[in-house]
């Protein structure tokens, strides 16, 4: 099953997701091939990180939700909310 994961930054907190992005990738790599789409969100300069949005297999929403809980993002404070919630691939290219 498909979940998204949407994260948003707690403001004036850039340097601490800076600081903690080479865990947080390590963290997705151990996802492999279940991990489908991630990246950051950005502010209205178009270019500052403020969240995060993910999309990803799991088995079912109390496992998606337990996986998310473990970003170091969310460990070192970073994120102000957590949305998880399943999702449905609808249209556009395959994942």
């Amino acid at each position: 099953m498909l979940f998204i994961a949407h994260c948003t930054d707690k403001a004036g907190h850039l340097q601490v997701r800076l600081d903690t992005r080479p865990d947080h990738l390590a963290f997705l790599a151990e996802k492999g091939s279940a991990l489908k789409i991630g990246g950051p969100t950005l502010a209205e300069d178009g270019e500052t990180p403020n969240g995060s949005l993910l999309i990803f297999e799991d088995t079912d929403l109390k496992s998606a939700k337990a996986w998310v809980a473990k970003d170091p993002y969310g460990a070192a404070g970073l994120f102000e909310s957590v949305i998880v919630q399943p999702w449905k691939h609808a249209i556009g290219g395959g994942l």
